[in-house]
């Protein structure tokens, strides 16, 4: 799994560099095996990339852009290589900014654009776009090659829910592939066909319904074009919005107000909940809810549920928080259902409760009422449209806004977040959390916020020491020993986050290797902070995950309430409407099932052989 500080994991000791080779004319000092890229960054000399991707390690040499001009000692012709895949040597001369270099580079650029559909004002990448960057960078000013009839005959795969496919926008970095396969371990993407028709596919399957994909959005993430993304509903958002039959009630995930003001050129990590109420009453959104509340009525429910389990001898027991999870869960390891927690997503708890109990509250009908999600995630389109998270025809969440969409809608309407006073919410209704609610946006969180809540449960008192520093960190798998005291005692706790490790943590329960109570699942590495849908940063693919994650503790550690049953919004809902914990009406409403999705890859040698053999082609 990718950590965010890679780049202070892989300091080396200069005394180590014993490679002597020059850089534009300036002596340098290369470590072994380093590619002149590498060492060219160490030195603050800029190359252009756009399928490297160095946090991922993720270098295949297949764009041709990272291109200098090389004098290698003993001979007397200069070369032109890629700088991302080529050693430095002893005596090397290296000239990144020679003539022929950037004559090479700008060429390259060309075809790569005339391999690209010419709309860049009306993609998503708009402004934000590494092809976009690198046009500027070699001075392009015309594209002799461009061919739109091919280009536009290339596949536009929309059957997901959730995610978009363009293949007219693709570039063929390989990155999206690279994050799937290595990283989060799922393999639902592949490289098919060669030269012009080389394109990215969904391995084995004609479109998302029957893939392998999770929709954890992380190939979006790394993604340098518009090639992928997800599905755009920002106009059905305004629609809704601008209706004056329709009440419209948005909510926003705890990892929204400390992954967004950097768009607006606030500090990464800002908490701007304030700014982002603001912003929606600016749009004209009728009631503004925190996704927070319901997190801490989950962890009522999950773990009221777990308790009961552990009661019957039933473990281990799954968080069910994560829609990427769940969707990994019934496509890949169906056996591992049964031990889901049955409690419906943060997302899914108050798009209910905004639809059976606000209505009574705010004397608005149930049938007016259209709910707006904003989430860090992709994978929450998805769950939207779940056939269990619909009823009479009618979903529990009308819409999912990613983070990036919201971004897009506030600068359709004018509207600059920073500029913005902050506001509050529209209490008392569904929007006061406690600290446990704040911090199920890191990973590791659920499992924190469930243990405070399950001790007090069990004793009858309050943890002595509230933070449990042993359940954080960045690790991939986290266990831990925590004495819930009472008939309970101690129970064992894992935490997982990236798929990669989810995997190899399945198997082991199913193998009966494992030994846990209660786990944790984040499919996104670093937890929702990091989620499909949160924004995308150039060139690199978790650069900002440790400053989000410190601001959700400090929101944590600022909150007057930090146990979820201590939350005085929670204990009403219960009086008034749920009754307790896992009770019957609570069950009708809060808790759901799921189903087996599973579908099995299966490649011929001659597929695995092409795979490896297309992967070494050069465009």
């Amino acid at each position: 799994m990718c950590t965010p500080d890679q780049a202070s994991q892989s300091a080396r000791d200069p005394a180590e560099a014993t490679i002597t080779l020059s850089i534009n004319g300036v002596a340098c000092a290369g470590f072994a095996n380093e590619t002149i890229l590498s060492c060219a960054r160490r030195y603050d000399v800029y190359i252009p990339t756009l399928c490297e991707l160095e946090d991922i390690d993720h270098a295949p040499g297949a764009c041709r852009v990272c291109l200098v001009e090389i004098l290698q000692a003993g001979k007397d012709t200069p070369q032109i290589v890629t700088a991302c895949n080529t050693p430095v040597r002893d005596g090397m001369e290296v000239q990144t900014r020679s003539k022929k270099a950037r004559d090479m580079q700008r060429l390259q650029v060309e075809l790569l654009m005339a391999d690209h559909l010419q709309d860049c004002a009306t993609c998503i990448r708009h402004g934000s776009c590494e092809l976009q960057d690198l046009a500027q960078f070699v001075g392009l000013q015309q594209n002799r090659f461009f061919d739109r009839e091919r280009t536009e005959a290339r596949p536009v795969d929309q059957s997901s829910p959730a995610m978009v496919r363009d293949m007219r926008r693709c570039v063929r970095c390989q990155r999206c592939v690279a994050i799937c396969r290595y990283h989060q371990k799922i393999d639902a993407l592949a490289i098919e066909g060669s030269g012009l028709e080389r394109m990215v596919a969904l391995r084995d399957a004609d479109g998302y319904p029957n893939s392998v994909c999770v929709s954890c959005g992380q190939c979006v993430l790394v993604c340098p074009t518009g090639a992928l993304g997800e599905r755009d509903e920002t106009d059905r958002a305004l629609d809704y919005i601008c209706d004056p039959d329709v009440v419209t009630v948005v909510q926003f995930a705890p990892a929204v107000r400390v992954a967004f003001g950097e768009e607006f050129g606030l500090p990464a990590g800002t908490n701007v909940e304030g700014q982002i109420i603001a912003a929606c009453r600016k749009l004209g959104v009728d009631v503004v809810l925190d996704t927070n509340f319901a997190a801490d009525v989950v962890i009522m429910e999950e773990g009221a549920e777990l308790l009961a389990r552990l009661k019957q001898g039933r473990r281990p027991t799954f968080t069910s928080c994560c829609p990427a999870w769940i969707n990994f869960a019934e496509i890949h390891y169906p056996d591992v259902l049964p031990l889901l927690s049955s409690t419906k997503s943060p997302q899914q708890v108050l798009s209910t409760i905004a639809k059976s109990y606000l209505p009574e509250q705010i004397g608005v009908p149930a049938e007016r009422i259209r709910v707006i999600s904003i989430m860090p995630c992709i994978a929450k389109k998805d769950e939207a449209v779940r056939p269990q998270m619909v009823h009479d025809g009618q979903p529990e969440t009308d819409l999912v806004l990613t983070t990036r969409e919201f971004a897009r809608l506030l600068r359709r309407e004018g509207i600059d977040l920073k500029d913005l006073p902050s506001s509050q919410f529209d209490r008392p209704f569904l929007s006061a959390y406690s600290g446990a609610g704040a911090i199920f946006g890191t990973t590791g969180g659920v499992m924190e916020a469930a243990v405070r809540t399950i001790y007090a449960l069990v004793n009858g008192r309050e943890l002595d020491r509230i933070e449990l520093t042993q359940l954080r960190g960045f690790e991939g798998l986290r266990e831990a020993v925590v004495d819930l005291g009472g008939p309970v005692g101690e129970v064992k706790v894992a935490m997982v986050h990236g798929l990669g490790d989810t995997r190899r943590l399945v198997e082991s329960v199913l193998s009966g290797q494992a030994n846990y109570d209660f786990i944790e699942v984040m499919a996104c590495p670093g937890g929702c902070v990091d989620g499909g849908g949160s924004l995308r940063s150039k060139k690199q693919y978790l650069p900002l995950a440790l400053k989000r994650r410190e601001t959700i503790y400090n929101v944590d550690r600022a909150a007057k309430v930090r146990q979820s049953h201590n939350n005085p919004q929670v204990q009403a809902l219960y009086r008034e409407l749920l009754q307790a914990p896992n009770s019957e009406i609570a069950h009708r409403l809060l808790h759901t099932h799921y189903a087996s999705r599973k579908r099995e890859l299966q490649h011929t040698v001659k597929e695995i052989w092409d795979d490896l053999t297309m992967s070494t082609i050069l465009y």
